[in-house]
Protein backbone atom coordinates (compact mmCIF):
# COMPACT_ATOMS: atom_id res chain seq x y z
CA UNK A 1 0.00 0.00 0.00
CA UNK A 2 2.04 3.55 -1.49
CA UNK A 3 -0.07 5.36 1.81
CA UNK A 4 1.77 3.30 4.31
CA UNK A 5 5.06 4.13 2.82
CA UNK A 6 7.32 6.73 4.52
CA UNK A 7 6.80 8.25 7.99
CA UNK A 8 3.41 7.72 10.21
CA UNK A 9 3.02 9.23 13.46
CA UNK A 10 1.30 7.42 16.35
CA UNK A 11 -1.04 10.47 17.95
CA UNK A 12 -0.96 11.56 22.05
CA UNK A 13 -4.38 12.32 23.48
CA UNK A 14 -3.52 15.66 24.93
CA UNK A 15 -5.20 16.44 28.64
CA UNK A 16 -6.16 19.18 30.46
CA UNK A 17 -4.88 19.91 34.08
CA UNK A 18 -8.65 17.85 34.97
CA UNK A 19 -7.10 14.96 32.83
CA UNK A 20 -10.21 15.64 30.60
CA UNK A 21 -9.10 15.72 26.69
CA UNK A 22 -8.09 18.74 25.31
CA UNK A 23 -9.69 19.17 21.72
CA UNK A 24 -7.71 22.24 20.94
CA UNK A 25 -4.88 20.92 21.70
CA UNK A 26 -5.32 17.51 19.72
CA UNK A 27 -5.97 20.20 16.83
CA UNK A 28 -2.94 21.65 16.74
CA UNK A 29 -1.37 18.47 17.20
CA UNK A 30 -2.21 17.06 14.34
CA UNK A 31 -1.57 19.88 11.95
CA UNK A 32 1.80 20.59 13.56
CA UNK A 33 2.26 16.84 12.03
CA UNK A 34 0.51 17.53 9.29
CA UNK A 35 2.53 20.46 8.48
CA UNK A 36 5.58 19.26 8.87
CA UNK A 37 5.51 16.66 6.24
CA UNK A 38 4.43 13.43 7.62
CA UNK A 39 2.92 10.46 5.36
CA UNK A 40 -0.24 9.42 7.74
CA UNK A 41 -1.48 9.38 11.26
CA UNK A 42 -2.00 6.72 13.05
CA UNK A 43 -5.26 7.25 15.92
CA UNK A 44 -5.63 5.28 18.92
CA UNK A 45 -2.88 3.46 18.89
CA UNK A 46 -0.56 2.86 22.29
CA UNK A 47 0.91 6.32 22.57
CA UNK A 48 -2.68 7.43 22.51
CA UNK A 49 -3.45 6.15 26.21
CA UNK A 50 -5.95 4.47 24.70
CA UNK A 51 -6.04 1.96 27.64
CA UNK A 52 -7.20 4.65 29.62
CA UNK A 53 -10.02 6.40 27.42
CA UNK A 54 -13.52 5.75 27.71
CA UNK A 55 -15.85 4.09 24.62
CA UNK A 56 -17.10 8.24 24.29
CA UNK A 57 -13.38 9.50 24.84
CA UNK A 58 -12.34 7.36 21.80
CA UNK A 59 -15.58 8.31 19.72
CA UNK A 60 -14.33 12.00 20.51
CA UNK A 61 -10.49 11.11 19.13
CA UNK A 62 -11.71 9.72 16.01
CA UNK A 63 -14.10 12.27 15.15
CA UNK A 64 -11.46 15.05 16.03
CA UNK A 65 -8.82 13.80 13.98
CA UNK A 66 -11.05 12.89 10.80
CA UNK A 67 -12.55 16.68 10.90
CA UNK A 68 -9.06 18.47 11.47
CA UNK A 69 -7.35 16.06 8.84
CA UNK A 70 -10.57 16.90 6.56
CA UNK A 71 -8.83 14.34 3.85
CA UNK A 72 -5.04 15.32 4.17
CA UNK A 73 -3.59 12.81 4.75
CA UNK A 74 -4.15 8.82 5.22
CA UNK A 75 -5.84 7.68 8.61
CA UNK A 76 -4.93 4.51 10.79
CA UNK A 77 -6.79 3.47 13.50
CA UNK A 78 -5.83 0.87 16.46
CA UNK A 79 -8.01 -1.56 16.88
CA UNK A 80 -7.05 -4.73 18.74
CA UNK A 81 -7.18 -6.29 22.27
CA UNK A 82 -6.73 -9.61 24.42
CA UNK A 83 -10.14 -10.32 23.55
CA UNK A 84 -10.42 -12.13 20.20
CA UNK A 85 -14.15 -11.69 20.11
CA UNK A 86 -14.19 -8.17 21.74
CA UNK A 87 -12.07 -6.71 18.61
CA UNK A 88 -14.07 -8.53 16.25
CA UNK A 89 -17.14 -7.30 16.98
CA UNK A 90 -15.92 -3.46 16.67
CA UNK A 91 -14.40 -4.47 13.27
CA UNK A 92 -17.84 -5.59 12.64
CA UNK A 93 -19.59 -2.84 13.87
CA UNK A 94 -17.39 0.55 13.51
CA UNK A 95 -17.13 2.77 10.76
CA UNK A 96 -14.37 2.67 9.05
CA UNK A 97 -15.11 4.18 6.54
CA UNK A 98 -12.20 7.11 6.46
CA UNK A 99 -9.58 4.61 7.54
CA UNK A 100 -7.11 3.19 5.13
CA UNK A 101 -5.84 0.50 7.57
CA UNK A 102 -6.07 -0.89 11.01
CA UNK A 103 -3.29 -1.26 13.14
CA UNK A 104 -3.97 -4.49 15.25
CA UNK A 105 -1.53 -5.35 18.47
CA UNK A 106 -0.44 -8.55 19.35
CA UNK A 107 -3.10 -9.87 22.11
CA UNK A 108 -1.04 -8.66 25.37
CA UNK A 109 -1.40 -10.38 28.90
CA UNK A 110 -2.75 -13.98 27.84
CA UNK A 111 0.48 -14.64 26.43
CA UNK A 112 -0.85 -16.94 23.58
CA UNK A 113 1.20 -19.36 21.67
CA UNK A 114 2.55 -19.28 18.03
CA UNK A 115 -0.50 -20.66 17.06
CA UNK A 116 -2.32 -18.59 19.11
CA UNK A 117 -1.40 -15.28 17.73
CA UNK A 118 -2.23 -16.93 14.67
CA UNK A 119 -5.49 -17.59 15.42
CA UNK A 120 -6.44 -14.13 16.60
CA UNK A 121 -5.12 -12.92 13.49
CA UNK A 122 -6.87 -15.43 11.15
CA UNK A 123 -10.19 -13.91 12.76
CA UNK A 124 -9.46 -10.38 12.91
CA UNK A 125 -8.45 -10.58 8.84
CA UNK A 126 -11.73 -12.49 8.41
CA UNK A 127 -13.68 -9.46 10.46
CA UNK A 128 -12.06 -6.84 8.74
CA UNK A 129 -13.39 -5.07 6.19
CA UNK A 130 -9.96 -2.67 4.92
CA UNK A 131 -6.71 -3.44 5.72
CA UNK A 132 -4.58 -4.97 8.48
CA UNK A 133 -1.32 -3.62 10.00
CA UNK A 134 -0.04 -6.37 12.24
CA UNK A 135 1.92 -4.99 15.55
CA UNK A 136 4.45 -6.71 17.49
CA UNK A 137 5.64 -4.88 20.42
CA UNK A 138 6.88 -7.76 22.53
CA UNK A 139 7.85 -4.73 25.26
CA UNK A 140 4.34 -4.33 25.86
CA UNK A 141 2.59 -7.66 25.14
CA UNK A 142 5.21 -10.06 26.08
CA UNK A 143 4.95 -11.97 23.68
CA UNK A 144 6.74 -12.16 20.26
CA UNK A 145 5.41 -12.66 17.20
CA UNK A 146 7.85 -14.55 15.59
CA UNK A 147 8.98 -13.96 11.63
CA UNK A 148 7.58 -17.39 10.47
CA UNK A 149 4.19 -16.82 12.29
CA UNK A 150 3.93 -13.16 10.60
CA UNK A 151 4.89 -14.22 6.83
CA UNK A 152 2.43 -17.30 7.80
CA UNK A 153 0.00 -14.87 8.14
CA UNK A 154 1.03 -12.58 5.39
CA UNK A 155 0.82 -15.44 2.57
CA UNK A 156 -2.32 -16.54 3.58
CA UNK A 157 -4.31 -13.42 4.36
CA UNK A 158 -4.20 -10.95 1.59
CA UNK A 159 -5.63 -8.33 3.63
CA UNK A 160 -2.86 -8.46 6.13
CA UNK A 161 -0.60 -6.22 4.32
CA UNK A 162 1.74 -5.04 6.96
CA UNK A 163 3.48 -5.41 9.93
CA UNK A 164 4.52 -2.64 12.57
CA UNK A 165 7.84 -4.04 14.00
CA UNK A 166 8.58 -3.03 17.32
CA UNK A 167 10.51 -5.30 18.92
CA UNK A 168 13.58 -3.36 18.87
CA UNK A 169 15.33 -6.18 17.48
CA UNK A 170 17.23 -5.32 13.40
CA UNK A 171 18.19 -9.29 13.21
CA UNK A 172 14.60 -10.37 13.81
CA UNK A 173 13.57 -7.05 11.14
CA UNK A 174 16.10 -8.35 8.59
CA UNK A 175 14.34 -11.90 8.80
CA UNK A 176 10.99 -10.36 8.27
CA UNK A 177 12.51 -8.42 5.04
CA UNK A 178 14.30 -11.34 3.42
CA UNK A 179 10.93 -13.59 3.88
CA UNK A 180 8.11 -11.54 3.01
CA UNK A 181 5.79 -11.70 0.38
CA UNK A 182 6.86 -8.94 -2.38
CA UNK A 183 4.22 -6.61 -1.50
CA UNK A 184 3.92 -7.20 2.45
CA UNK A 185 5.02 -3.90 4.26
CA UNK A 186 7.78 -4.00 6.91
CA UNK A 187 7.30 -0.70 9.19
CA UNK A 188 10.13 0.06 12.10
CA UNK A 189 8.04 0.56 15.32
CA UNK A 190 11.15 1.76 17.09
CA UNK A 191 12.35 5.01 16.19
CA UNK A 192 15.98 4.25 17.20
CA UNK A 193 16.46 1.43 14.82
CA UNK A 194 13.71 3.10 11.99
CA UNK A 195 16.52 4.24 9.33
CA UNK A 196 18.43 1.18 10.03
CA UNK A 197 15.23 -0.86 8.70
CA UNK A 198 14.09 1.50 6.05
CA UNK A 199 17.72 1.03 4.49
CA UNK A 200 17.85 -2.95 4.79
CA UNK A 201 14.13 -2.64 2.67
CA UNK A 202 11.60 -1.52 5.15
CA UNK A 203 8.80 0.48 4.45
CA UNK A 204 8.78 3.35 6.86
CA UNK A 205 8.30 3.90 9.89
CA UNK A 206 5.33 4.60 12.55
CA UNK A 207 6.96 6.85 14.83
CA UNK A 208 6.81 8.66 18.46
CA UNK A 209 9.16 11.32 17.91
CA UNK A 210 8.46 12.13 14.47
CA UNK A 211 5.32 13.95 16.10
CA UNK A 212 7.20 16.26 18.06
CA UNK A 213 10.04 16.79 14.85
CA UNK A 214 8.00 15.84 11.85
CA UNK A 215 10.00 17.91 9.67
CA UNK A 216 13.16 16.80 10.48
CA UNK A 217 12.20 12.68 11.26
CA UNK A 218 10.08 12.56 7.68
CA UNK A 219 12.87 13.66 6.08
CA UNK A 220 15.53 11.40 7.50
CA UNK A 221 13.35 8.07 6.06
CA UNK A 222 12.43 9.85 2.62
CA UNK A 223 16.18 10.26 2.69
CA UNK A 224 16.69 6.60 3.80
CA UNK A 225 14.21 5.63 0.93
CA UNK A 226 15.85 7.39 -1.57
CA UNK A 227 19.16 5.87 -0.34
CA UNK A 228 20.99 9.27 0.57
CA UNK A 229 22.62 7.47 3.41
CA UNK A 230 25.10 10.32 4.79
CA UNK A 231 21.96 12.49 4.97
CA UNK A 232 19.96 10.36 6.36
CA UNK A 233 22.26 9.33 9.33
CA UNK A 234 22.99 12.81 10.02
CA UNK A 235 19.65 13.31 10.73
CA UNK A 236 19.42 10.56 12.68
CA UNK A 237 22.01 11.33 14.97
CA UNK A 238 20.70 14.68 15.30
CA UNK A 239 17.72 13.40 16.86
CA UNK A 240 19.58 10.34 18.46
CA UNK A 241 19.72 11.82 21.77
CA UNK A 242 16.19 12.94 22.15
CA UNK A 243 14.70 9.80 20.76
CA UNK A 244 16.29 8.02 23.51
CA UNK A 245 15.19 10.63 26.29
CA UNK A 246 11.48 10.16 25.20
CA UNK A 247 11.47 6.70 26.29
CA UNK A 248 13.48 7.22 29.09
CA UNK A 249 10.34 7.50 31.61
CA UNK A 250 7.98 6.12 29.56
CA UNK A 251 5.84 6.58 26.89
CA UNK A 252 4.03 8.97 25.79
CA UNK A 253 5.36 10.83 28.88
CA UNK A 254 8.47 11.62 26.95
CA UNK A 255 6.82 13.50 23.89
CA UNK A 256 4.20 15.16 25.93
CA UNK A 257 6.95 17.06 27.77
CA UNK A 258 8.27 18.29 23.88
CA UNK A 259 5.07 19.23 23.31
CA UNK A 260 4.45 20.83 26.27
CA UNK A 261 8.03 23.10 25.55
CA UNK A 262 6.65 23.61 21.85
CA UNK A 263 3.92 25.41 23.46
CA UNK A 264 1.01 22.70 21.89
CA UNK A 265 -0.21 21.38 24.85
CA UNK A 266 0.44 20.23 28.70
CA UNK A 267 2.10 17.61 29.64
CA UNK A 268 -0.69 15.54 31.47
CA UNK A 269 -0.74 12.07 31.26
CA UNK A 270 -3.20 10.05 32.71
CA UNK A 271 -2.71 7.54 35.90
CA UNK A 272 -0.93 4.84 36.18
CA UNK A 273 1.69 7.10 34.11
CA UNK A 274 3.19 10.10 35.67
CA UNK A 275 4.90 12.86 34.18
CA UNK A 276 8.65 13.37 33.38
CA UNK A 277 10.38 14.25 36.16
CA UNK A 278 12.69 17.83 36.55
CA UNK A 279 15.64 16.26 35.73
CA UNK A 280 14.48 14.90 32.61
CA UNK A 281 12.35 17.68 31.58
CA UNK A 282 15.37 19.95 31.91
CA UNK A 283 17.38 17.36 29.66
CA UNK A 284 14.04 17.81 26.76
CA UNK A 285 13.84 21.59 27.33
CA UNK A 286 17.51 22.26 26.93
CA UNK A 287 17.78 19.78 23.17
CA UNK A 288 14.08 21.22 22.35
CA UNK A 289 15.32 24.40 22.61
CA UNK A 290 18.44 24.06 21.15
CA UNK A 291 16.35 22.26 18.03
CA UNK A 292 14.33 25.05 17.73
CA UNK A 293 16.91 27.20 17.78
CA UNK A 294 18.93 25.79 14.65
CA UNK A 295 15.54 25.66 12.32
Amino acid sequence: MQSLIGTGVALITPFKEDFTIDIDALRRVVNFSIDGGIEYLVVLGTTAENATLSELEKELVIATVIEVNAGRLPLVLGVGGNNTLNVVEELRTRDLSAFVAILSVSPYYNKPSQEGIYQHFKAVSEASPIPVILYNVPGRTSSNMLPSTVIRLANDFENIVAIKEAAGDLVQAMELLKNKPKDFLVISGDDMIALPVVLAGGAGVISVIGQGFPKEFSEMIRLGLNRKVDDAFKLHYLLADCIDMIFEQGNPAGIKEVFSILGITENVVRLPLVSVDESLATRLDSFVKKMVKNT
